[in-house]
């Protein structure tokens, strides 16, 4: 079939259409122009805050038959904002410049597009990408700095993702540099090129920003803590411990135990991204180990598969410097005390076993939570009191050999926090968690209960390289029913023996 030359047009045009995104951003000073909304239900009052939130003095006329009560909430603040309860008509298109129809009636929609391009109007249509002139992105602002987003009308969602990692990303001070960079431009004086140069000099450093020695250092910083807190242990029981220079020798059985032990648990934490101290804590009481002693093993065991992958993070750019900052000296704070409290209480591990185990209980319930996918209600704002999330983390992580991923990453994501820069951010603060609560446990114990230490160190190092291809093998939600069952049998056992003794 041979297309007409006017049809021929239409494909071309089409196709040209649909090559790539031929959107041109632009910023509107709404305070300089009159909008029209045509709508007021539901569409309309989103339409209505997205202009607010981004031109709070914009001057906007309201036009609909049915209007909600938020809409008259939302507006009486702003005075310039006006009400016509009323049916659409041509007329209120005078004296306007931008139009937005939100109504929910697709005839009318098409109407109204109609007559706005006979007056020479631009106009939004409300979820119809195919009747607008011009689309809503979705907003980041850090004071005056505004970043408008679109994915071409393709994926709102998109863009909403995007826009929680800009939000993360871009740290609050950035308007404050801003300004500073409006202070230097205004005095600057020389031609257009000179004032360029000057500026481009000034602000070379938000694209290649200086870091600190910290931030420069990490990797060497992680290694060596590492081998310092690993060699001092050694050192310490090659001296102190006369078992453990013939140890290759004569093995005592518990070290096996804790070896298999030790690759089972890393394999599941490798699969399933969690449950390592949950887990090794239930094991380590369920063999007699006290408490303190438990958790020394867990946390000297974690030192290093938590450095290498805060590293990996580090690499990877999913740290927010920011956070880790307000987090980390709380955090240790709690991991020392709850470390030194939990090893002065060794003399009453008795006592303390059935503790841990109603918390390892609980924990495991929340592996089943987890692998259900029953998930809490998601907070409206960024939890805030991050230091005191720390202290507590670190405190509950020590004490009771483990919970730090389970407490504070969980709580940051709920909080409305990146759950990628969460995650990275938390991976590396618990490196330097468990090497102080490690030499804290090492310098109020000894060199107690080493062969469990050793035993939890090399099978998870040996398992760490194994447990990627675990992970694409096994059925993640199976490995957590499974996990979290056992757990909560192992502390439930724990918890009614203890009961069986005082009766």
């Amino acid at each position: 079939m041979q297309l007409s030359p006017n049809q021929q047009d239409n494909e071309q045009t089409f196709s040209e259409e649909e090559k790539g995104n031929q959107l041109f951003p632009v910023f509107v000073k709404l305070n300089k122009l009159h909008t029209l909304l045509i709508g007021a239900g539901n569409i309309g009052l989103e339409k209505l805050r997205a202009i607010i939130n981004n031109s709070n003095r914009a001057k906007i006329t309201i036009v609909a038959e049915m209007i909600l009560p938020e809409v008259y909430e939302l507006i009486k603040d702003y005075p310039q904002i006006k009400i016509k309860q009323k049916s659409f008509d041509v007329d209120d298109l005078n004296d306007i410049d931008i139009v937005f129809a939100a109504t929910n009636n697709q005839i009318l929609n098409e109407e109204i597009r109609a007559v706005t391009h006979e007056k020479g109007l631009l106009i939004n249509v409300a979820d119809k990408p195919e009747l607008c002139d011009f689309y809503l992105g979705s907003i980041v602002q850090k004071g005056d700095l505004k970043i408008a987003i679109s994915t071409n009308g393709k994926s709102p969602t998109i863009a909403k993702r995007l826009k929680q990692i800009l939000n993360e990303g871009l740290p609050a001070e950035l308007d404050a540099t801003l300004q500073n960079m409006s202070a230097l431009r205004n005095t600057l004086n020389g031609d257009f090129t000179a004032k360029v140069k000057k500026l481009n000099k000034v602000t070379e450093s938000l694209v290649n920003p200086r870091k600190n020695f910290f931030e420069a250092n990490i990797k060497w910083l992680i290694w060596l803590a590492a081998i310092l807190l690993l060699g001092t242990a050694g050192i310490t029981l090659w001296n102190t411990e006369p078992e453990f220079q013939t140890f290759f020798i004569n093995i005592d059985p518990l070290f096996y135990w804790f070896l298999g032990a030790g690759f089972v648990f890393a394999l599941i934490d490798g699969a399933i991204g969690m449950s390592y101290g949950v887990t090794s804590a239930s094991f380590s009481l369920a063999m007699g180990l006290p408490p303190a002693s438990a958790s020394m093993a867990i946390h000297i065991s974690e030192v290093m598969s938590n450095g290498i992958a805060g590293w990996m993070h580090y690499k990877m750019g999913n740290v927010n410097w920011k956070l880790f900052k307000i987090l980390i000296i709380p955090a240790i704070i709690g991991a020392v005390l709850g470390a030194y409290i939990l090893s002065s209480l060794e003399h009453y591990s008795s006592y303390v076993k059935p503790v841990v185990a109603v918390y390892t209980l609980f924990l495991g319930g929340v592996i089943l939570m987890k692998a259900f996918n029953i998930k809490r209600k998601k907070a409206e704002h960024k939890i805030k009191k991050i230091g005191l999330l720390g202290f507590v983390g670190g405190f509950i992580d020590a004490a009771f050999g483990g919970g730090w991923g389970s407490i504070v990453l969980s709580s940051l994501i709920a909080g409305g926090r990146h759950p990628l820069f969460s995650l990275g951010t938390v991976k590396i603060s618990r490196f330097f968690i468990a090497t102080l609560s490690s030499l804290t446990f090492f310098t109020m114990l000894g060199g107690k209960h080493w062969e469990a230490v050793l035993g939890l160190i090399i099978g998870s190092a040996i398992a760490s390289p194994i447990a990627a291809k675990v992970s694409n093998k096994i059925s993640a939600k199976t490995i957590m029913v499974a996990v979290g069952i056992i757990v909560m049998l192992v502390s439930l056992r724990s918890v009614v023996l203890f009961i069986l003794k005082l009766f």
